[in-house]
């Protein structure tokens, strides 16, 4: 791998020499492969060595063909580097110094969500630290991205994640209202050079400036949304000092912030690297790839006022719609119920009053857990009701399968139960929820969704 002069320099000048040396020559190494336990559906997934800063993080010995791992579809791990990972760490430490909101759910934005490696990460530790008592909002500007971003997180299946696109500059509009804000910007990609050669022949110095510029435009335009006390959580891809501890520095003295990454308070981990304002993990040391993170809190003045966008009716949370018949008894969690055409969707009531507040102002692409089409007096369930956390154990009849029908199924092939009973099943693989099939007897049609079916050969 050739490596350009000043791309060597600007490593050099952020880790150091010997460090850098090391980092040049895992270069040339292949990438780790990496997965992250969802502790809410079992803790199931591939086997590997724990990772070092998450609990449920594994490094695996050969990168699987996740694809046909059934496991994989019912949102019991998510595939994440290992060094991806330390932010939640940082977060999940951060947590304790933050003060716990009086009569409202904890609030967190995740500002540049997608694909939702690091919105998954989160939602597992809010719900660990706050039970339902959190709300958590994933970003994605961009368009063709926001899809990925929406299915992952109901593969997750946590319903106190809601799913916006906005630019950062529409979250000015909520002055006040997160408690934290998870920043992992848009960078240079010196940490993902293993990964991507292409990445690494695109590399300028002129790149990293116009990175550093337009990472100071994002933090600036969402920085009215952290509350005063509030913490941000600032993350990249990358190495060098500009765009990481350059952008930590401006952040405190432009914003009004105080540095926050002080080993007392996240404390380092083996073959981390301690910058003056971060961590930053570099390949050789780490066995993922490039990652920096760090973290400051607000010192500056906000008060929360909710602001609505011209033009926009406020809605009306609480009000719950006329329940299609058996709704209630499909969730064991306590939801406002509501109907958009002959959709049905359901908000976890203690975050109902938040959305509807989010829903004013912002592009809302996924909110709660969408449960069902009603057709005539029938409800026709939701993929997404299938992998929710909040369906009740006892909803529906299901149906356990072995890997092979569990992987026709998700290939969309004619799947028939002629023992079970008729009507909509509940699909579980290793007891795990895939979806739903109604059962007509000598068949069954398939409900899973044919954006999600499995498209390569599973013979």
């Amino acid at each position: 791998m050739i490596i350009d002069p000043s791309f060597r320099r600007y490593m050099e000048e952020a880790i150091g020499s010997e460090n850098a040396l090391v980092a040049f020559s895992a270069f040339e190494e292949p990438a780790s492969v990496a997965v992250r336990l969802n502790p809410f559906k079992g803790e199931a997934g591939p086997e590997g060595r724990q990772v070092p800063w998450s609990r449920y993080g594994r490094i695996l010995a050969e990168r699987p063909v996740f694809t046909l791992d059934p496991l994989f579809h019912a949102g019991a791990y998510y595939v994440q580097d290992s060094s991806s990972m330390f932010v939640g760490h940082a977060f999940r430490a951060l947590l304790k110094d933050v003060a716990r909101p009086v009569g409202r759910p904890f609030r967190v934005l995740d500002l540049c969500a997608a694909p939702g490696g690091k919105t998954t990460d989160l939602a597992a530790s809010l719900r660990e630290a706050f039970g339902d008592g959190f709300m958590l909002v994933s970003n994605e500007v961009m368009k063709a991205r926001v899809g990925i971003l929406a299915d992952n997180v109901a593969l997750w299946g946590d319903q106190n994640v809601t799913v916006v696109s906005d630019d950062p500059s529409a979250f000015a509009a909520l002055p006040g209202f997160f408690d934290m804000i998870v920043a992992d910007v848009p960078c240079s990609g010196e940490g993902m050079f293993r990964k991507d050669e292409e990445a690494l022949r695109q590399w300028s110095e002129d790149n990293v400036a116009l990175c550093e510029a337009r990472q100071r435009r994002i933090l600036a335009d969402v920085w009215p949304a952290l509350a005063q006390g509030g913490v941000m959580v600032y993350s990249t891809c990358t190495f060098n000092k500009k765009e990481n501890d350059g952008n930590v520095r401006w952040m405190a003295e432009e914003l009004g912030a105080e540095f926050l990454m002080h080993e007392d308070v996240v404390p380092g981990m083996p073959g981390v690297l301690k910058t003056e304002l971060g961590y930053s993990l570099v390949p050789g040391h780490v066995e993922g790839e490039g990652q920096y993170c760090s973290a400051v809190r607000k010192t500056s003045e906000v008060e929360f006022r909710q602001v609505r966008a011209k033009g926009q009716k406020p809605s009306r949370p609480g009000k719950e719609a006329p329940l299609p018949s058996g709704v209630d008894r499909l969730l064991k969690t306590e939801c406002v119920i509501r109907m958009k055409g002959e959709t049905v969707t359901a908000v976890p009531k203690n975050i109902a009053t938040d959305v509807a507040m989010v829903e004013q102002v912002l592009h809302v692409t996924a909110a709660g857990c969408a449960v069902g089409i009603v057709k005539g007096k029938n409800l026709v369930p939701d993929a997404d009701l299938a992998l929710s956390l909040m369906l009740a154990d006892d909803a529906f009849p299901s149906v356990e399968v072995d890997r092979q029908t569990a992987l026709a199924y998700l290939h969309r092939d004619n799947v028939a139960f002629p023992e079970a009973p008729l009507g909509y099943l509940l699909v579980r693989y290793q007891g795990l929820p895939l979806g739903f099939v109604k059962n007509i007897g000598n068949r069954c049609n398939s409900l899973h969704p044919q954006s999600r079916r499995i498209r390569m050969d599973i013979r």
